[in-house]
């Protein structure tokens, strides 16, 4: 097959440095802003907050640049490169380069700005472990392999790793020798921690480590161990009858022992993990005031602080500006200065652009969601999906997903997160579409309001709602209740 050469000529898109950078900035939630600003500060010397006034030093440094001769200085580029600099465009904008992209939040209009973000301190589930391990008495060479145990604890509290596999382990990352029986009794010496059930090595074991310390409290603890120990599998599935029969029990007995395995913790550290995450600050980004019957929204902008060139460097450019000798060595440090100030000014813009893109897109929500923000009804919000935004905001599907993402916004009812008010839509017999998320709302309270005696069944539920006028089939009846959270009807049933 023989070579050749031909000429193509081809269309493409490709995204700018600065398209790039403002689809990052609309990922990033209002609680992480202040911290990218703060980034492309440390990066930028040539930006800077309009409200400090402060000199880094590098403004003087660069200012001899233009006092130093450039005989002994050889620059990089070249001669034309260098005689061709243009700075009237940037001299000409500094007068009135502040950021201007404030769409400020005035429902605390009497409150100083604090623009210091909430921050709290917790001890993890492992750092509790080794705290309780470090009060223990023992050698050296225990304490290593103690330690490697509580490492080899997963977040849920279980011991998960094969006691043999601990073994290599320490054998081959610590040149420490052991045995699977001084391994198990120094694993049983751990499940003595807190918080109880922890260093398990199953959901049975979990359970048991939990009644043994509650032994003293009663028979129906030691029949609660009676009942996991001999017939855990008939427990997890809710056979009942078996228990009875096999342990000779009456409704009443059997009663108080599920009361207390229901008492008990299945995951032991990941009610520390979980605790720990409920705290979590959730800064909103926007805010949706009723005001008899008019909704505002005010987009939350305590962590985007007011952006400016530095005046140093701008007044180093005015200085080349006016001056008649202008060697390589300044036009090398005026090359720079440009590259910074436009890197600055992409920076405010994009900042800007987020903002009233934001702004935009959550008023167009608040807008097409207009009942649900009036009334706090959850079964008023209409099927919205990305598409129905993207239309009416005339940006792209992908924009609209990105300021969706990890955005919250803060109402008289609460805090909700962006991505709460999307969701598909289902027809009724009339023919109206309505949002999954009311349905699931009336499958939720159908569920609710049952005999726990006798849970509803799917097809039950499905029979409901029909009633109710929508179509809906057993199977998305099933798929609801599961993204829900609930269990089959079997599993829901108590005595």
């Amino acid at each position: 097959m023989a070579l050749s050469q031909s000429l193509q000529q081809k269309l493409l898109q490709k995204l700018s440095p600065q398209q790039i950078q403002l689809m990052k900035l609309l990922q990033v939630p209002t609680a992480n802003l202040e911290e990218r600003i703060k980034e492309e500060l440390e990066e930028n010397p040539a930006l800077e907050m309009s409200e400090d006034e402060h000199d880094d030093g590098l403004g003087e440094e660069m200012k001899d640049e233009f006092e130093n001769t450039g005989d002994e200085y050889e620059a990089e580029g070249t001669e034309d490169e260098y005689d061709n600099i243009d700075i009237s465009e940037y001299v000409s904008e500094f007068d009135d380069d502040v950021a201007d992209y404030k769409l400020r939040d005035e429902n605390y209009p009497d409150v100083e700005e604090n623009r210091t973000m909430p921050h709290r301190v917790e001890t993890s589930f492992h750092e509790l472990l080794l705290e309780q391990l470090g009060m223990m008495l023992m050698d050296e060479r225990l304490r290593k392999i103690a330690e490697q145990i509580v490492g080899s604890i997963d977040d849920d509290g279980y011991l998960r790793r094969e006691t043999a596999s601990i073994v290599d382990d320490l054998a081959f990352r610590q040149n420490i020798v052991t045995n699977e029986q001084e391994i198990e009794e120094l694993i049983k010496k751990i499940q003595e921690f807190d918080p109880p059930g922890v260093a398990a090595r199953d959901l049975q074991e979990c359970l048991l480590l939990q009644l043994h310390r509650n032994k003293g409290e009663g028979k129906a603890v030691e029949l609660a161990i009676e009942v996991l120990s001999k017939y855990f599998d008939e427990f997890t599935k809710k056979h009942y009858d078996k228990i009875q029969r096999g342990l000779e029990l009456d409704d009443e007995q059997l009663k108080e022992i599920i009361n207390q395995i229901i008492r008990l913790n299945p995951k032991p550290g990941g009610n520390i993990e979980d605790a720990n995450k409920n705290e979590n600050y959730v800064i909103p980004d926007f805010f949706i005031t009723n005001h008899a019957g008019k909704l505002e929204l005010s987009l939350n902008t305590r962590n985007a602080p007011d952006l400016r060139i530095s005046e140093g460097y701008k007044d180093m450019l005015k200085e080349y500006e006016r001056g008649s000798k202008k060697d390589k060595r300044q036009k090398e440090a005026v090359l720079f200065i440009k590259q910074k100030i436009d890197a600055a000014k992409w920076f405010i813009d994009a900042i800007k652009q987020r903002q009233q893109t934001l702004y935009n897109t959550m008023h167009t929500i608040m807008d097409y969601q207009r009942e649900f923000f009036l009334t706090g009804d959850e079964t008023t919000l209409r099927p919205m999906i990305l598409k129905d935004i993207a239309e009416r905001t005339h940006l792209d599907i992908s924009t609209v997903s990105r300021v969706a993402n990890s955005k919250f916004v803060q109402t008289e009812f609460g805090t909700y997160r962006l991505k709460f008010f999307f969701s598909e839509s289902l027809s009724t017999e009339s023919g109206e579409e309505v949002s999954t998320r009311e349905v699931k709302k009336i499958l939720s309270d159908l569920i609710e309001g049952e005999s726990k005696k006798k849970p509803l069944s799917d097809e039950r539920l499905t029979e409901l709602l029909q009633e109710k006028g929508y179509n809906i089939a057993r199977r998305t009846v099933a798929k609801y209740r599961e993204q829900l959270g609930i269990a089959v009807a079997r599993l829901r049933k108590e005595l």
